[in-house]
């Protein structure tokens, strides 16, 4: 099932937000609802400092409020929107301000997107979230939902998804020119933060202007550890989705747009290792491996399926036989490949760079543009979006496509997740004559495959890979 079939199946019930014409409301100078887009922002530094600053460059923006637990990385922002009012909680910021603002970008770490998110959709709110969208699928299809049952305009932040490059790529395929596609390759360079190493044993001070509580949210509580924020949480499970949460939603677009990947229904993989001595693999229970590989299998309706192989940690595919010697795979460090029957084409992080293989190709084959661009870029074709109303545009990565999106890159993360869970058991032996036991340990979710029931989100062959779907929430925060 296609996905924007599967979201419209769901029969959700609408809740609209009504958008009031100027004409009804004013005469001459009467500035209405429609004609500015009141934006708040919670993160409002580091990246969302980034998206704050493009979005206010459009001429219909106001970014009326800020929030954000971190004071030291605010300080740029909080000066260049020095009217904004500025708030550390979301939720004073939804309970005592939300009747002020229209709209809200969401930056924040990635295991507090989604109730963030939610406080707002339910408030009516359009929202921009960054990738990935959620840290757990059932966040994905929950946000999915919602979008649509309080009929708000969204769009999940990788911008990649609005590039000419994607749009160039399908294209290509749509004209024949590769054949059936049946094979993609995508791989990143990351982790370019720790990953693999163990949580660190000692606890730091909290740094000064942080609100560590607030910045936990939805996670367990532990001690603040020296580098976590702003940065470094992205390895560790309990905050972050690693290489594949951070460049997945970034690289798989691409073909997952160009292909029209559904739901994946079955997911494999293996993942790098650390031994800290001799035959004594490192276990980490609390961060990513250093590096991965992952195989999403996407069924066709013809009965056939596309295989995707993910790899990061620096793991690249084979060059193609079709890429000159002294021509670049991709963009050095990430990269993706579409393989079809008949011929194969490339491109880099954001749809960057499309290239037909063999390159010389490129100059011979000219197909007609059949797909409109994004001349506007992504994040202003969200604002326009949200001043037509809901259903009035069709956006890149609304969450009908970053949903399902986000849900089979997450899927990978459920396979790593999986590949270490680990059974004790007693094993029997004898030794001198002697009955003896001892403990062992055992690994069930490696060298497997997991299926994976898309409609009912559920692993139908390893239910302990099912504790990674749904996460619970610290006592206090709820979705």
């Amino acid at each position: 099932m296609k996905r924007r079939d599967f979201i419209t199946t769901m029969g959700m019930a609408s809740a609209g937000l009504t958008i009031i014409p100027r004409h009804v409301l004013g005469g001459p100078g009467y500035t209405a609802p429609s004609d500015t887009l009141y934006i708040a922002g919670i993160g409002a530094g580091g990246r969302g400092n980034a998206n704050l600053r493009e979005l206010a460059r459009h001429t219909q923006v106001k970014i009326s409020h800020l929030c954000d637990v971190d004071d030291r990385m605010t300080k740029s922002t909080r000066e260049t929107f020095s009217d904004a009012p500025y708030v550390k909680d979301y939720r004073e910021l939804m309970d005592k301000h939300s009747s002020d603002f229209d709209a809200v970008v969401i930056s924040s770490p990635d295991h507090n997107h989604a109730v963030q998110a939610m406080s707002a959709i339910v408030r009516g709110k359009h929202v921009y979230v960054e990738k990935p969208l959620t840290h757990d699928i059932y966040e994905a299809r929950m946000l999915t939902e919602a979008a649509l049952k309080h009929k708000v305009v969204t769009q999940m932040g990788n911008f990649g998804s609005s590039s000419d490059g994607v749009r160039q790529m399908k294209e290509w395929l749509q004209a024949g020119i590769i054949g059936e596609a049946h094979t993609v390759h995508v791989w990143t360079n990351r982790p370019v933060w720790p990953q693999g190493v163990a949580w660190p044993p000692e606890p730091a001070p909290i740094p000064e202007g942080l609100d560590w509580d607030l910045w936990l949210g939805t996670a367990p509580y532990k001690d603040y550890v020296d580098g976590l924020a702003p940065f470094n949480w992205r390895g560790w499970s309990d905050y972050g989705t690693g290489a594949l949460g951070d460049m997945g939603c970034h690289l798989m677009e691409t073909p997952f747009n160009v292909l029209d990947l559904g739901y994946p229904d079955r997911v494999e993989c293996s993942v790098g290792a650390v031994y800290v001595d001799e035959f004594r693999r490192g276990e980490f229970p609390e961060g990513f491996p250093p590096s991965s590989h992952v195989v999403l299998r996407f069924p066709k309706e013809d009965g056939n399926a596309i295989k995707l192989h993910w790899m990061d940690g620096g793991i690249q595919p084979a060059r193609p036989e079709e890429l000159g010697p002294d021509e670049q795979m991709g963009d050095g460090g990430n990269g993706v490949i579409i393989e079809g029957t008949r011929g194969k084409m490339m491109c880099g992080t954001y749809g960057s760079n499309p290239r037909l293989l063999p390159s010389t190709l490129n100059e011979l084959i000219s197909v007609p543009q059949t797909l409109a661009r994004v001349p506007e870029g992504h994040h202003h074709q969200w604002v326009n979006g949200c001043l037509a109303g809901f259903g009035e545009h069709n956006l890149s990565s609304s969450f009908d496509v970053a949903g399902p999106l986000t849900e089979s890159v997450l899927m990978g993360n459920l396979a790593i997740r999986s590949y270490d869970y680990k059974e004790e058991y007693k094993e029997s032996y004898t030794e001198e004559g002697v009955e003896m036991e001892r403990m062992r340990t055992r690994y069930p979710g490696r060298g497997i495959q997991l299926l994976w029931d898309g409609p009912n989100m559920k692993v139908t062959n390893f239910e302990p890979a099912n504790a990674f779907v749904k996460r619970e929430y610290r006592e206090g925060w709820s979705l």
